[in-house]
Parts: C-alpha cells; structure tokens; sequence
C-alpha cells in the first residue's frame, strides 16, 4: 500500500487580515487537499519556526515547510513561499509562480514592504479565526501562545 503524500504546511499571522485572506485563497482552490496550515503564533508555529532557524516571536515572515513532517523537511519564507504556494495551486495560477525566478532580494524587498502595511491596509483580527467544519482537519494548532 502506497502511503500518502506528505502536506506542506504554511506557517501565517493568525491575527493578520491579509494573511486569513491568502490563506482562505488556498483554501479554495486547493482541490488535490496539498496544504495544512497553523498560525505563527501557535505553539506548533513557533515550533516549527525555530527548528528551522526563524525568530518565532517575528509574525510579519509567512513560512511554506514542503514534506512536512518527513525527514524531507525544507522551509520557504516569505515571497518564495507565497509564490511556491500558489503554483503548486495549478492550473491558472502556475503563471504567478513563474515569479518565483525574480532574484531573492527584489521577492523580498516586495515582501517587506507590504508586511510593514499589512494592517493598515487590510486590518488585525482580535483572534485567529475558527476554522469552517469543512476546513478544520486542515489546521494543525488552533491553540496559540
């Protein structure tokens, strides 16, 4: 019996508007069920950021750990991890991820600076929100620090 492919697990801001709106994006279109996801500030957040050499008290980084939980473990970070998120979306979406070419310092630098605006433009939740019914298996750690 064939075992199942291993979920990447995206690490995001769980009070951070924009990062609830990237992650209900994933959650609608990802129709092959690829992505598990758990707020940065969570105990299993703040975990997996540390195992992987980040800050975990720094909220404003969103991670993508690809094979999570395997010993194929490998962590992507901000604008390559929003990008690698999307493309592995398929279909349509592979065309966003042709950005992920752009040198690491201009994905960055972009990155940057729509994390400093981030709650200006698009607000901070009083909490993370509950997961749907239908979505909750795909969030890893509800509880957070």
């Amino acid at each position: 019996m064939q075992s199942p492919a291993p979920h990447d697990l995206i690490l995001y801001d769980g009070v951070c508007g924009l990062c609830d709106r990237f992650v209900q994006f994933l959650l609608a279109r990802d129709s092959s069920d690829r992505y598990r996801f758990a707020a940065l500030q969570s105990s299993l957040g703040r975990e997996a950021v540390m195992r992987h050499g980040g800050d975990p008290d720094a909220v404003s980084t969103v991670y993508l750990i690809e094979h999570w939980g395997t010993d194929r473990e490998q962590a992507k970070t901000r604008g390559k991890a929003a990008l690698y998120a999307i493309d592995k979306l398929g279909g349509g979406w592979r065309v966003l991820g042709l950005l992920r070419v752009l040198p690491a310092f201009l994905l960055n630098f972009g990155y940057a600076v729509v994390a400093r605006l981030r709650y200006r433009l698009f607000g901070k939740l009083d909490a993370c929100p509950i997961p749907s019914p239908a979505t909750k298996h795909k969030f890893l750690d509800a509880e957070t620090k």
